[in-house]
């Protein structure tokens, strides 16, 4: 894997002491941990993904650089800042992933911490974060790129209110030449039924909806603090999903709040 990541010219990445330093850390991640880290030239803050050593990274780190690179800023889609490489003799180094600091965390940290208090997320508050949500999905949309894992821990906030999208490790991008996709990623609650199909049979395929169906179901995680199934094993969850069962929950789900 690291001959690959030298065939991508990676290596000739810029030392990240050199321009960031670390304050603490703020999280793990899949691949390694979060730190705050500050920008030796302003005092600006950012947050790094210190990625473990290069031979254990694979496609999804690759996926994930290369859509931020290609993104044009937008208020609701995470900043990069840029990929760094840190040497180092015995490892053979480390990938520095660095991206806009989110204070606020997930906002699946924020529902758990209102129901450990007795508290439901107000709908007012649901509203304003599904609003920014769809409106960084629609930025992603018209880059022709499909996120694939949308849910409460990839909606961050910032101390200032901010809604932003993150974690792309999974996304996808379309080409002119290939308007969908038929490949099954995601997390299994919220993963749309079509997705779960590209599993069983491979001439099914989707688009960008699926992440409208995946928002709708972080909806549901606001409110209720979790995604529906979630006392399901994930297996089981993925049977579940795509039947006319789930459907008819939902949508007596729905009528019964109306009635409220």
């Amino acid at each position: 894997m690291a001959a690959a990541y030298q065939q991508a010219g990676l290596e000739t990445l810029t030392e990240p002491t050199d321009v960031w330093e670390i304050i603490e850390t703020i999280g793990k991640g899949t691949f390694g941990k979060v730190y705050k880290v500050s920008n030796k030239l302003d005092g600006s803050q950012a947050a790094v993904k210190i990625l473990d050593t290069v031979s254990v990274v694979d496609e999804e780190i690759e996926a994930e650089y290369s859509i931020l690179q290609s993104l044009t800023s937008h208020p609701n889609v995470v900043k990069f800042y840029g990929m760094f490489y840190k040497t180092d003799l015995k490892t053979g180094g480390y990938l520095w992933l660095v991206l806009e600091l989110c204070n606020g965390g997930s906002v699946t940290e924020l529902v758990t911490e209102l129901l450990k208090h007795d508290q439901c997320m107000d709908e007012a508050l649901i509203s304003y974060i599904l609003y920014g949500a769809l409106l960084g999905l629609q930025h992603l949309h018209n880059n022709r790129i499909i996120h694939r894992d949308v849910k409460g821990n990839n909606i961050l906030l910032t101390i200032e209110g901010g809604i932003k999208l993150v974690d792309f490790g999974v996304s996808a991008k379309l080409t002119n030449a290939r308007l969908r996709r038929n490949t099954s990623v995601g997390t299994p609650f919220w993963m749309a039924p079509e997705v779960i199909a590209c599993e069983q049979q491979f001439d099914y395929s989707y688009d960008t909806r699926c992440d409208i169906w995946s928002l709708g179901i972080t909806a549901i995680e606001l409110g209720d603090g979790e995604p529906p199934l979630s006392d399901l094993h994930p297996v089981k969850a993925l049977f579940k999903i795509p039947s006319v069962q789930f459907k008819t929950f939902i949508f007596k789900k729905e009528q019964k709040e109306q009635d409220q």
